[in-house]
């Protein structure tokens, strides 16, 4: 997958839904991993990665079901410490000569509990049950169960549903834990990992100072003297990408910003002023608000918005792209879970990799070859490297937005109109959570404009505006999120701000849905 020179972990993935957690709290560490699905570990792989350690992930299946997800003999013959969680725990039981029993035999577990020391002493638990309570709380999700452990492994940790909680072949480094370490629900669960990439004897020398300058010579080699067009929305990733690519190949870039009329207050001049003016980037601004918005005139249903927005934004991008002349590569701000989820756990592409934000099938449309600087990144990753390449923290630190913009902030019918409201209240809402500290709390913060107008009373006069409501969440990939709690004199003041400076808006609303069941946007 990638040429990264320093020394690799590798993630076996089973199947679990937070596999890519274990990676980001490797990375936290320093440490360079990779995520493969159990089948597409082969011995080709195994030798190009060369792995100083391995992780089995948890997954859904039953170790005692035959033709069950299981890494291949290779794995364990390699020398190098393996640690299985859950599900991996289980594999490595059954595969090395244990036994683990299927639910309906077994002790389930789900959810919080507490795991208490045998006394046996090992690395990989150095410093764990070091709180004076003599126990440490977990986070358990398994149905089936260890019932007996492989030959030359011993009992570090038991919990009332799994005897064998934690288990160490100290001998060949082997280690297995029942429950799951890399969620927050486990609140020391870093500990675990700290201690087994220390055993392994990782240098933690995975660091964005480190990357930038191996990105920079891998995108000189693979560009040459060829020009290369990167699409910029402005957001964190393509913003970061574009730096990257500039410092690489200065003048041989021009970014294409596409301004599709659906941006925030003063977006578009804040991202041409930063790009081509202050970093001295080429830089094409294509304004085509007003073949977006008349596109979009009198269309309501939040899918075909989102058809007609993706459609355009092709076509514009292709139109201006045209006019480089000389153009051999096209930049993309794909991250490491993209290119996770296009190789998924059951071996077909993902359905959907963000098509409004990548550039759908641009590169073989315009006979252009691709070039992905950050492929191998987490997004806290990116905005590090943002940092490193001096990008300002108000810009790093921006909450996501979405590829169709205001569109989907605006449910019902888009006129101009609306979006001018929109904009004016949603300035306002973020000025608010700025003034108050919050910004950095919250995950994604914004209005939208409902497609109702209500009745209200200002000044001895009736009026009939539009009702907003305001959305705040905190999450920590956006996968499921929990309303922000701000204080009622926080939501009193912001209404009463909004109601006064935007004209238009005579009913101000919060929503306190969570994801799931709802989503964090409202189309």
């Amino acid at each position: 997958m990638s040429q990264i020179s320093h020394d690799r972990l590798l993630i076996i993935d089973f199947g679990s839904q937070v596999t890519q957690l274990i990676a980001r709290r490797l990375r936290e560490l320093n440490v360079y991993c990779e995520i493969h699905p159990y089948q597409k570990v082969t011995d080709a792989l195994l030798k190009e990665i060369a792995p100083r350690a391995v992780i089995f992930s948890g997954g859904p299946d039953s170790v005692t079901r035959a033709g069950s997800p299981r890494p291949p003999q290779a794995v364990y013959d390699l020398g190098v410490p393996i640690l299985g969680i859950c599900y991996g725990q289980q594999v490595m039981m059954q595969d090395l000569g244990g036994k683990v029993e299927a639910g309906e035999h077994a002790t389930a577990e789900f959810g919080r509990a507490w795991v208490t020391p045998t006394g046996l002493e090992s690395e990989v638990i150095e410093g764990w049950f070091t709180d004076g309570a003599g126990r440490a709380q977990v986070w358990m999700s398994h149905g089936d169960h260890v019932s007996e452990i492989a030959p030359g492994f011993e009992v570090l940790g038991t919990s009332p549903g799994a005897p064998f909680a934690i288990t160490a072949d100290r001998a060949r480094r082997f280690y297995a834990v029942q429950f799951h370490p890399e969620v927050h629900h486990t609140p020391d669960g870093k500990r675990l990992y700290e201690n087994f990439v220390k055993l392994a004897g990782f240098k933690g020398d995975w660091t964005m100072g480190a990357y930038r300058e191996e990105a920079i010579a891998k995108i000189r080699a693979q560009v040459g003297d060829k020009r290369v067009i990167c699409g910029l929305s402005g957001g964190v990733d393509s913003s970061v990408a574009a730096m990257l690519l500039h410092e690489a190949i200065g003048d041989q870039l021009t970014c294409v910003f596409v301004d599709h009329g659906l941006l925030r207050q003063n977006e578009a001049v804040e991202v041409v002023s930063m790009f081509r003016d202050h970093y001295n980037i080429p830089l094409i601004h294509a304004d085509e608000s007003e073949l977006f918005l008349g596109e979009l005139d009198g269309v309501s249903d939040p899918e075909t918005k989102r058809k007609i927005i993706g459609r355009l934004f092709i076509d514009v991008f292709q139109k201006h792209a045209n006019e480089i002349e000389g153009a051999e590569f096209l930049a993309q701000g794909t991250l490491y879970p993209d290119v996770i989820e296009s190789v998924s756990f059951s071996g077909g592409p993902s359905v959907t990799i963000k098509s409004h934000h990548n550039v759908g099938g641009l590169p073989e449309k315009m006979g252009l070859k691709l070039v992905e600087p950050l492929r191998e990144l987490f997004k806290d990753e990116v905005r590090a490297l943002g940092r490193e390449l001096g990008l300002p923290e108000r810009f790093i630190g921006r909450h996501p937005f979405p590829g169709p913009g205001l569109a989907i902030r605006c449910p019902g019918e888009i006129t101009r109109e609306k979006l001018e409201i929109l904009r004016k209240a949603d300035a306002v809402y973020i000025d608010q959570i700025r003034k108050h500290g919050l910004y950095d709390e919250i995950w994604q913060a914004f209005v939208a404009i409902l497609p109702v107008r209500t009745v209200g009373v200002m000044g001895d006069g009736r009026t009939y505006d539009f009702a907003c409501a305001l959305r705040a969440v905190t999450s920590v990939d956006g996968m499921t999120a929990d309303y922000y709690p701000f204080s009622h004199d926080f939501l009193g003041e912001t209404a009463t701000r909004i109601i006064n400076e935007v004209k238009g808006i005579n009913r101000v609303t919060y929503d306190i849905t969570s994801k799931p069941p709802g989503t964090i946007e409202w189309e």
